[in-house]
């Protein structure tokens, strides 16, 4: 049926991290873990969480040391276990893991100029285009929905894979990625249903 509720996800993005603070890409899984302001972030979203009453029947996580750690701290409020879910792994970064986005620009201008005029296709820098991103993305929210008819789930992720799970259930284009915000620490929610999906609301960062 159109109007059938099939799962609601609700997004967390990791607390902030050294790079992140600094504005740099990273893909790595084992580094950076969170920064004292990233863990006072998801103390602070995790009690909103439980406070708000957000019902969930599993915590999923991506396998980063960042996202490990907010899952966490997500899991010890709800007494719960979660799941680490490869797939829900960040943007692949290539070569430009580490650097800022001023440093990219310096150094692969024609590179970053690509991958935001032309989606679809790869960098010279081996860093992952918007169109494939968005696609296992897709692929990976797809299945865990698939899994979880009718429940209510937490995914504990980066802020690009919010950003192109937000893309694949609004249909916005590929081009556009770069234009969705979210914050470290912030909640995202969407509702998944039989032949579409809404976005309840997005980068949610409640008050300390």
């Amino acid at each position: 049926m159109y109007f059938h509720r099939k799962c609601k996800i609700t997004f967390i993005c990791h607390g902030a991290t050294i790079y992140s603070e600094e504005g740099r890409f990273s893909d790595a899984e084992n580094y950076p873990p969170l920064s004292e302001l990233g863990v006072e972030e998801m103390e602070t979203l995790s009690k909103y969480l439980k406070a708000r009453g957000v019902k969930n029947d599993v915590i999923y996580t991506s396998p980063s040391i960042r996202t490990v750690q907010s899952a966490m701290m997500v899991a010890k409020v709800f007494k719960k276990e979660y799941v680490i879910v490869d797939e829900l792994k960040t943007r692949a970064c290539g070569e430009w893991n580490g650097l800022t986005f001023t440093q990219v620009w310096k150094k692969y201008p024609e590179g970053l100029a690509k991958i935001l005029a032309e989606p679809d296709k790869k960098t010279m820098a081996g860093a992952e285009s918007s169109v494939e991103f968005i696609t296992r993305v897709k692929n990976v929210i797809d299945e865990l929905v698939s899994q979880n008819i009718g429940n209510r789930i937490i995914i504990v992720t980066h802020p690009e894979v919010i950003q192109a799970a937000i893309c694949a259930a609004l249909d916005i284009p590929a081009d556009k990625l770069p234009k969705i915000f979210i914050r470290t620490g912030s909640a995202t929610q969407i509702s998944y249903f039989d032949e579409w999906a809404s976005l309840v609301y997005s980068d949610y960062v409640p008050l300390g």
